[in-house]
């Protein structure tokens, strides 16, 4: 007898609505950025955050050419040395 999962419908996410204070500044830096990206302000701001707790993480990576072109660009900036000093002080920062 072979069994078959069956989909159940899944509910839909509920976004919450949130009333942020925004300093005028930074809301128009904000609401720039997203014009220049052609999306909405809360996608840059959620984009933000994102980055902000997985720094490190590459799947929230929107366009990979794009991403791998920049690493290597900066990274041609940087000197061999300068690259070994930066991963013995994560390194360092790690273990403690």
């Amino acid at each position: 007898m072979v069994q078959r999962e069956v989909d159940m419908p899944r509910a839909a996410l509920k976004k919450e609505k949130w009333t942020l204070s925004f300093d005028p500044a930074l809301k128009s830096a904000v609401v720039k950025a997203a014009k220049r990206r052609g999306v909405y302000p809360v996608t840059v701001l959620e984009n933000l955050v994102r980055e902000k707790f997985n720094p490190y993480g590459h799947t929230d990576v929107d366009d990979s050419a794009d991403y791998v072109a920049a690493l290597r660009k900066q990274g041609r900036k940087q000197s061999d040395d300068a690259f070994l000093a930066e991963i013995e002080a994560w390194e360092k920062s790690r273990s403690s």
